[in-house]
């Protein structure tokens, strides 16, 4: 009752401000044609003439005041109408309603809270279940107006249910409709907020089922940036993980690279979680898609998030390491600590230092007779620590001369007039093994 009321006061005084500045526009008119006159009567008299310039100025500013005021007026009157056909109109004139409310929705911000507190955002989502194109798309172009920079509009389209609303298949909506559902889920999914989360399996599906269909870039790279927001939650990693995210993000991450920055990013915050972790090294891809993304060198930073990826899988775990140098990782850390950016570089020697550390370990037992296994981090003869030292660096020196002509030509490519006698002289002397 108390909203009822405060909306009709509101259209009282809007109704008297029309009639009073409609008064005043008249006034202001007739005022002029009597200036005007006067002004064309005594063109003799210089005083009058300025005085009558400086009335028409004052008059036209007066006037262009009372325009602007009347189109305030215009639109609340336009505001009032589309929110009493939103309501109560037919099918067609809420379809027109929902048009007039999203562009005013666009150029005023004040209007979104306004609309919100008259209902607007629950008619916008039950106009979304609407099977025809036109008022569906209308009302969803609307909501993404109205969700634009407020979080109390976001928190009550998801409490009005437009989870709920999107399409259980993605094959009988068109594209257009796609990319706007998209663009509305990665406006509600930058909220923090506990009704947004992947625990609802319309998200999800809605999210795979574009991701892996031959829909637009513009649509996947928005349905990219809702798991990425929705991954950045540590909470959320479990339902991302048993829905299969894992596996699309790494399919997409190497299949398609516009699109691989964001998966990969994506990748990035489920990989420090166990379930993502597990995921990844249970993949049939991994390591090899991530080793192959090492060698994009037109992708600066999507080398520098595989390589972070990478790191975190080898940490601490000698099968994941045994895996990615079986796969020939050590000459791609070798090429991208020489030929990387400052991240990637610092990130392919600490890998490195990884891979080095662990075959000393494992020589070890091997430099002479003994009656058991050497245990890790177990102090070794100096003897046996120099000769390990000396394979290990005849080992990636090795790896690397066959890769040098490769680097060299690379390097010769970008402009640097690389010499190989030189490259070679430099990378002996910045190995540290």
């Amino acid at each position: 009752m108390s909203t009822s009321s405060s909306s009709s006061s509101i259209w009282s005084v809007s109704y008297r401000k029309l009639k009073f500045f409609s008064r005043i526009r008249r006034f202001l008119q007739s005022k002029a044609i009597r200036k005007g006159s006067y002004g064309s009567s005594s063109t003799s008299d210089n005083s009058n003439k300025l005085r009558t310039i400086d009335n028409n100025d004052k008059d036209e500013e007066d006037h262009q005041l009372v325009i602007e005021k009347e189109s305030e007026l215009d639109g609340s009157v336009v505001l009032q109408k589309s929110v009493n056909r939103l309501h109560f109109g037919s099918w067609e004139e809420k379809e027109m309603a929902a048009i007039a409310i999203e562009k005013l929705a666009k150029e005023d911000v004040k209007a979104r809270k306004f609309m919100a507190e008259l209902g607007v955002i629950h008619m916008l989502v039950s106009m979304v279940a609407t099977e025809v194109v036109g008022r569906h798309r209308a009302a969803i172009k609307a909501l993404i107006q109205l969700a634009n920079g407020t979080s109390t509009n976001k928190a009550l389209m998801l409490e009005a249910g437009i989870l709920s609303k999107l399409p259980k298949d993605i094959n009988v909506v068109d594209e257009q409709t796609r990319q706007e559902f998209a663009e509305l889920l990665l406006s509600l999914s930058s909220i923090s907020n506990t009704d947004f989360c992947p625990n609802k399996p319309e998200i999800l599906q809605f999210l795979i089922g574009i991701l892996e269909s031959p829909c637009s870039f513009e649509t996947k790279e928005l349905c990219l940036g809702v798991l990425y927001n929705l991954s950045a939650v540590l909470e959320n990693a479990g339902a991302l993980v048993s829905n299969g995210v894992v596996h699309t993000l790494l399919n997409l991450s190497s299949s398609f690279k516009e699109l691989s920055e964001k998966a990969l990013a994506a990748l990035g915050h489920l990989v420090v979680t166990l379930m993502g972790k597990k995921a990844m090294e249970d993949s049939s891809i991994v390591p090899q898609s991530l080793i192959e993304i090492l060698t994009w060198e037109d992708k600066p930073k999507c080398i520098e998030l595989s390589a972070y990826i990478l790191m975190i899988l080898a940490h601490q775990s000698s099968t994941q390491r045994d895996k990615m140098s079986k796969a020939g990782i050590v000459p791609v850390l070798v090429e991208l600590s020489l030929m990387g950016s400052l991240l990637a570089q610092k990130r392919a020697m600490k890998l490195l230092q990884w891979f080095k550390d662990e075959r000393q370990a494992k020589m070890g037992p091997h430099s002479g007779p003994q009656t058991g296994r050497v245990p890790l981090g177990s102090p070794l003869h100096p003897k046996e620590a120099q000769e390990g030292k000396k394979m290990m660096k005849n080992l990636v020196k090795q790896s690397l001369h066959k890769n040098m002509e490769m680097i060299t030509r690379r390097a010769n490519a970008g402009g640097g007039g690389v010499d190989s006698s030189n490259l070679k002289s430099l990378v002996s002397k910045s190995l540290t093994f």
